[in-house]
């Protein structure tokens, strides 16, 4: 027998979770409530062996396996595996709630802030709210079918809950534990990627800068580390997965320790290995300090593991299962929410790179080329510090007339203290600084997690943008904070003698560009863009996503360079993407994105010289002006420039060199 409750209002606490009470950024239009939000009262044994759970299109289901003493999972597309059979496993104080355990209600509801309508016996169109996002488009929508299964632990008397939502291009779960008192949790739920997948990822080793490398999963072998997100690549054309988390806070991070038989297993930041950036700036009893795993206060909830779904590169690439599970931001803070007018994306120069005196007169030259390149930035490095106050002010104001806003870098371990912060970032409100650049983290236990929060709140509370560098990958903080601009957590150029950069930069977007920006420094001229071109420099300007894009390259350089009209004209977020469908992880990236009117093109190619043909139907009707930067193929160390009138029914034929890209602009 089902056990209704009152279909609606739902709404979440400041946690993310589900309960009674009204919020139309949650549910549900009257029409669609009723059929939808169920609570069902079920025991494992009335549930059977399986239940099924799927997206709002019916093709992605997740099936729960509630019979053996382990509670399981299993992810499907049309049938075929996307996770195959995988265990899960939520524990409090070492004991394993989801284990021995039995199901006690199921309550089904639907996120889709979507209204339909029915007037004069006709039935009107279904009206979907979309939410404003930033970087790979403008907007995204968030629609899916969720749950919220209660467990009981009869061993420990303890009830938690399993969310799961499933929406049309990704899964999400997590774990709720209410209760009071300090506890410890902990978890090992599994992934088992399918036989015959082809997986990327890196280790710990460098944290978050490693090179993904490409295996066959019945390669990888027991024991081997794995960084979110780790993409996948399932056979049969079946399409592709990646696996992550969303909304981490109050929490310790997570990672993913191979198994050698095709599954990954969660493993919390508190015994993830320490990395080489850590040890090095941080003493051994620090490490063993953040080894410890750590305890909570009252209810717990666990950030949502994620496995994003594409039939195709583009849909993955286009996901929005991070932001979406990821709760908006507090009106009080950001009462325009993205459009909160101290936010704003741009781009910057940076000199740390590619030359430039490391002076006070130095800086003052990079804010004069910054604004020569209409660029809304300076990022500056710690030797403001050595500066007295006059002097800061005076840089702010000669940058100020050159339409250029500052940008200071700070160690994060000097910011340990609310004191500290507060003095920190009232300092550069003061002084008219916009952001700041916070660095050395290198960690992801609770208390690194807790820190990134912390300095999200203060900044904005000073109105000041902020930018992670050392820093743990992105699982969705730039929704709830907009002041989140970037965060490196990315092998970039910073990395001089790295070998193979071109199959580095072709897979990057298919892996770590899928949990959100990274702050990768792309553009450089000289040899530390190693087998690279540059118009496959060019191109990554354009591919890579960072709504704070900090380039490289010299600002003078780029001046100088025979594409720098095209190069001036870049933005750094866009209204859309499309992934090319000639790319290939590791071989070829390609992308086309819409700013305004005006459509870019940016191909980054690998090893190997190609040639192809990409039609240009994205465009809209009517005549473009095409600006063309090609490779120069017989010197990597130049372009050649081309300018055509094109219309969305031409092709273009484009060959690159190995290593080699190119760039195009369309304007009406």
């Amino acid at each position: 027998m089902l056990e209704f409750q009152k279909p609606f209002p739902i709404h979440r606490d400041s946690a993310g979770a589900l309960q009674n009470g009204v919020s139309r950024r949650d549910f549900l239009c009257t029409a669609l409530a009723a059929p939808v939000l169920l609570s069902a009262l079920r025991t494992a044994e009335a549930a059977g062996e399986v239940i099924t759970f799927k997206s709002p299109n019916s093709e992605l289901q997740i099936d729960l396996f509630t019979t053996s003493s382990q509670l399981r999972y299993r992810i499907t597309r049309a049938g075929r595996s996307i996770v195959e059979l995988s265990s899960l496993a939520f524990l409090l104080d070492g004991m394993d709630l989801c284990r021995d355990s039995t199901i006690n209600k199921i309550e089904r509801y639907r996120v889709c802030i979507a209204q339909s309508f029915e007037m004069g016996g006709k039935r009107g169109k279904r009206i979907t709210e979309k939410y404003a996002t930033r970087g790979v488009h403008s907007s995204a929508v968030d629609s899916c079918m969720g749950a919220r299964i209660s467990i009981r632990h009869p061993a420990s008397n303890t009830d938690c809950v399993l969310e799961v939502r499933a929406f049309n291009d990704g899964i999400g779960f997590r774990f709720i534990a209410g209760g009071e008192g300090r506890r410890i949790p902990d978890e090992a739920s599994t992934f088992k990627i399918p036989a015959g997948s082809t997986v990327w990822f890196h280790d710990f080793e460098g944290h978050y800068e490693g090179i993904h490398h490409k295996k066959e999963i019945a390669a990888v072998k027991d024991g081997e580390w794995a960084a979110p997100p780790l993409t996948a690549k399932l056979p049969g054309r079946a399409g592709y997965v990646a696996i992550t988390e969303a909304a981490l806070m109050n929490y310790a991070g997570m990672g993913l320790r191979a198994d050698g038989q095709g599954g990954f297993t969660t493993v919390l930041g508190h015994a993830l290995p320490v990395s080489h950036p850590f040890d090095l700036r941080y003493e051994k009893d620090e490490a063993k300090r953040l080894s410890q795993p750590a305890a909570i206060d009252g209810p717990i909830t666990t950030p949502w593991r994620v496995i994003m779904f594409g039939q195709h590169l583009n849909t993955l690439v286009n996901c929005d299962i991070i932001s979406n599970l990821s709760l908006p931001p507090d009106k009080t803070m950001f009462p325009q929410g993205l459009s909160t007018d101290w936010i704003k994306p741009g781009r910057a120069v940076w000199r740390y790179l590619d030359g430039g005196e490391n002076t006070f007169e130095g800086i003052k030259e990079f804010s004069r080329l910054a604004g020569q390149l209409g660029f809304e930035y300076n990022v500056v490095e710690g030797i403001w510090q050595r500066w007295t106050e006059a002097q800061v002010r005076e840089l702010v104001d000669y940058s100020n007339q050159q339409n250029v806003k500052l940008w200071f870098w700070k160690h994060s371990r000097t910011l340990r203290t609310p004191q500290a912060r507060e003095e920190f970032f009232s300092l550069l409100e003061r002084l008219g600084v916009v952001g700041a650049k916070i660095d050395f983290f290198d960690h992801e236990a609770k208390e690194i997690i807790d820190l990134y929060q912390a300095l999200l709140r203060s900044s904005a509370e000073h109105k000041i943008m902020v930018e992670f560098h050392g820093a743990n990958k992105p699982t969705g903080e730039s929704r709830t904070w907009p002041n989140e601009m970037s965060r490196e957590a990315i092998r970039g150029l910073e990395y001089r003698s790295m070998s193979l950069r071109s199959v580095h930069n072709t897979t990057l977007p298919f892996t770590r560009f899928l949990a959100g920006h990274a702050d990768y420094t792309p553009v450089h001229f000289g040899e530390r863009r190693r087998e690279t071109s540059w118009a496959h420099q060019i191109a990554s300007a354009i591919v890579f996503t960072s709504p704070l894009m900090i380039y490289g390259a010299h600002p003078q350089h780029i001046l100088e360079n025979p594409a720098a009209e095209l190069i001036k004209t870049i933005p750094s977020v866009w209204d859309e993407t499309i992934v090319l469908p000639q790319s290939e992880i590791g071989e070829l990236a390609g992308f086309a994105r819409r700013s305004g009117h005006v459509w870019f093109v940016g191909i980054m190619n690998g090893l190997k010289g190609i040639s192809i043909r990409v039609p240009v139907g994205f465009l809209g009707s009517g005549k473009y002006k095409a600006m063309l930067v090609r490779d120069q193929m017989d010197e990597p160390a130049g372009v050649k420039i081309e300018h055509q009138s094109l219309s969305h029914r031409d092709n273009l034929i484009i060959k690159m060199r190995a290593g080699g890209g190119f760039v195009a602009r369309f304007t009406k």
